[in-house]
């Protein structure tokens, strides 16, 4: 049983670390030293989407469940849990490493925008 319920903390800190690694650039407009954080996992989410490698959380993850007597899953996390609901099969249906590379130039490109807007503030001028 504690297996089990360590397994799903693994997914609840996997799925606030995507949200985070995404949408936590826009924090530093309040608290600028979360930068120091959140630039390492930005770039972190990034590289593992765009070259389809496997979060070690989901390592962590499946041996939780395989030690709480339950069959973990073959696939990586963002498989498993966000492709299903973000993007539709038929969207990346023929091409599903696709969707990875969407999610990591997205996560890019947005980060990249929010930290430019971020340094301009900063400094007048960029």
């Amino acid at each position: 049983m504690l297996y089990r319920v360590l397994a799903d903390v693994a997914v609840v800190v996997h799925l606030l670390f995507i949200v985070f690694a995404f949408l936590g650039g826009l924090l530093t407009f309040r608290w600028p030293g979360v930068a120091w954080v959140h630039v390492p996992s930005f770039l972190w989410g990034s590289a593992i989407a765009l070259f389809g490698w496997i979060c070690p959380l989901t390592y962590l993850e499946n041996d939780l469940r395989a030690k709480g007597a339950v069959e973990g899953y073959a696939t990586s996390f963002v498989e498993e849990y966000i492709l299903q609901l973000v993007y539709p099969e038929r969207l990346f249906g023929a091409f599903p490493e696709s969707g990875f590379i969407v999610i990591g130039v997205l996560i890019f490109a947005f980060n990249a925008i929010v930290y430019w807007r971020f340094l301009t503030r900063l400094r007048p001028g960029l």
